[in-house]
């Protein structure tokens, strides 16, 4: 009897997450997240039909059957067979273009993907869905037919159940674990500790500059990066904004900024944009604490 022959699609997709698994052990990453994708390829190498038969049947809910795939990897997969990208596996070759993969969302002009990525400070699609219920996409002029538009396309994109549904609110970590997370980084980054890539925007000579850090706190699993946005360069804060990269229960990866306050009362302290408030109690209570010393 003849061997059974490989599904393209449910090949191409176990190959594209062997290449995350093999990336993530050249980066130090969890090892029990490393297994987590070649245990993922496995299973899509060996299904015997077609993943695509499976998505337009059951979408993200099917995959979520298959054994070793839970609800982040179904997200991928799915990600994969639709789009035949994944943000996350470009992001950890260096060749990530937030301008550009905004730019494939219908009702996204290039202006706009660029506002979204430079003044939003968003890289990831999730976010950009999250930005487009929250009012964040709305203030930079998008109008609500647009919006409207917008959203179902990132619905569709992402695997939602509901095309027009709302993403589920996302548990976001408390301050003190992203800024305990910034802070290996940035310590690990100082002694050459992290493994570094080349990005692709903004490397003409294409140097490995940038260094990566994997790292977990509880059942959260954190990707950290030196932002590499035109922003950034164009205020010299390359080696200051870290962006934070994690996992929300159901709604896929997230992402965080952290910077140094330039002002006010937290001016000189690493603060999580946009969460300023949580900062000013998290440092009023560190300094209650005689015994502890105030990071910075």
């Amino acid at each position: 009897m003849s061997a059974r022959l490989p599904i393209p699609l449910n090949a191409s997709i176990a190959a594209r997450f062997d290449e995350v698994a093999q990336i993530l052990a050249e980066q130090n990453a969890n090892p029990y997240r490393i297994g987590a994708y070649r245990a993922a390829a496995r299973t899509l190498r060996d299904w015997p039909e077609p993943i695509s038969q499976l998505i337009k049947e059951h979408g993200v809910a099917g995959l979520m059957r298959l054994p070793t795939i839970g609800e982040r990897l179904a997200r991928s997969t799915y990600q994969l067979a639709t789009t035949g990208r994944l943000p996350m596996l470009e992001r950890l070759r260096g060749e990530s273009d937030p301008v550009e993969l905004f730019g494939t969302v219908p009702g996204v002009g290039p202006k706009t993907a660029r506002d979204i990525h430079e003044r939003l400070g968003i890289d990831t699609l999730e976010e950009l869905e999250s930005a487009a219920h929250d009012g964040r996409l709305a203030s930079l002029g998008v109008g609500p037919k647009r919006l409207a538009g917008i959203r179902d396309a990132l619905a569709g994109r992402l695997g939602r159940v509901g095309r027009r549904s709302v993403p589920d609110s996302v548990a976001f970590p408390p301050v003190a674990e992203i800024l305990d997370v910034d802070r290996q980084y940035r310590e690990d980054s100082a002694t050459g500790a992290l493994p570094r890539i080349a990005p692709r925007r903004f490397n003409p000579r294409h140097e490995a500059w940038l260094p990566i850090l994997h790292t977990r706190r509880g059942e959260r699993e954190y990707t950290a990066l030196y932002s590499n946005t035109a922003r950034a360069h164009e205020l010299g804060r390359t080696r200051d904004w870290v962006v934070l990269y994690f996992d929300g229960e159901t709604s896929g990866e997230r992402q965080c900024t952290v910077i140094t306050a330039e002002r006010g009362s937290l001016r000189g302290r690493r603060i999580v944009r946009g969460r300023e408030a949580e900062c000013l109690t998290h440092y009023a209570q560190l300094s209650a604490q005689p015994t502890m010393s105030l990071p910075h």
